[in-house]
């Protein structure tokens, strides 16, 4: 599919992409893998497919060069893993310029490499969070190493800080890495858990019913995301995106635009706890939920 874009089109051909305005979020999933492997992670509570195929670094870049965005919306570069794509340096080299661009990562690359290869400038925007936030996972990775490569960055100009997982086996960990974040002027955030532990639902969700149900319902859900696969796909959802469920278009399409409507979906109940989760927008203020979802009976 994407040989045959591409064949027909340049990115200076190709149609830009309009957001709409109450759009919060922009996720390219670079890849799916990981080079790290938490025992807690939301993708293996899913039952995610890591084994997806990839854009290559050239399309990444001509695909996201065509979204258009009102104000500091920025495109987050995440997984999986980011950095593990053989293009992942290229991908954020070639992004327009005034594109403001997040990276999500478990740092296991050499920072001093990095800042060779890419400016502090790429990630500079306004907004009240830093660009590159760093997931700080206790079973898998050493504290000290992880802060140090933090530091550096940090130091060198680059929005950065650190957040971890308030899994509750990981709860012991935090009070080391918040002190240790403190003492080198490191901003440190921990995130909400969200699936079941021993038995125990855990996350504050928008909509009652809507994750690890047994009971599945069909309502009219729309989004106010634009999430991208590995492949190039463009889904509603986390939850589809994961599954490979009825992609709603191809970055690469040319004619692909985004339709602002609600679609009907017959998965809630068994919904991604992303999707449905209350959490702060992108001017960090709390209530926002990824998706509106009408008719739930």
């Amino acid at each position: 599919m994407t040989d045959i874009y591409r064949k027909l089109y340049t990115s200076s051909m190709m149609p830009s992409i309009n957001l709409p305005k109450h759009y919060n979020y922009i996720g390219a999933f670079l890849s799916l893998s990981c080079n790290l492997s938490c025992s807690y992670c939301i993708n293996h509570l899913v039952g995610l497919d890591q084994r997806r195929k990839h854009l290559s670094g050239a399309e990444w870049v001509e695909g996201l060069n065509r979204i258009q965005t009102e104000g500091p919306l920025p495109i987050s570069l995440q997984g999986g893993e980011p950095s593990i794509h053989k293009g992942f340096i290229e991908i954020l080299n070639g992004l327009r310029k005034d594109l403001n661009v997040d990276l999500l990562t478990n740092l296991q690359f050499d920072p001093h490499k990095f800042m060779d290869l890419v400016d502090p400038e790429r990630f500079k925007r306004d907004l009240p969070y830093p660009s590159i936030r760093v997931s700080y996972h206790p079973e898998t990775m050493d504290l000290a190493e992880t802060v140090n490569k933090v530091k550096i960055l940090h130091d060198n100009g680059y929005s950065i800080g650190l957040f971890t997982v308030a899994h509750p086996d990981a709860l012991e960990y935090i009070p080391a890495a918040e002190q240790a974040c403190e003492e080198n002027g490191i901003l440190f955030k921990t995130k909400e858990f969200l699936g079941e532990h021993n038995g125990k639902l855990h996350g504050t969700y928008h909509y009652e019913g809507s994750v690890f149900s047994k009971e599945v319902k069909t309502v009219n859900c729309k989004t106010s995301e634009l999430l991208i696969s590995p492949e190039g796909h463009i889904y509603r959802c986390h939850h589809d995106l994961y599954n490979k469920i009825t992609p709603v278009g191809h970055i690469l399409d040319p004619k692909f635009q985004i339709d602002d409507i609600f679609r009907e979906c017959t998965y809630f109940g068994k919904c991604n706890p992303c999707d449905v989760k209350r959490k702060n927008n992108r001017f960090q203020n709390f209530g926002h939920c990824s998706v509106e979802i009408q008719d739930i009976e």
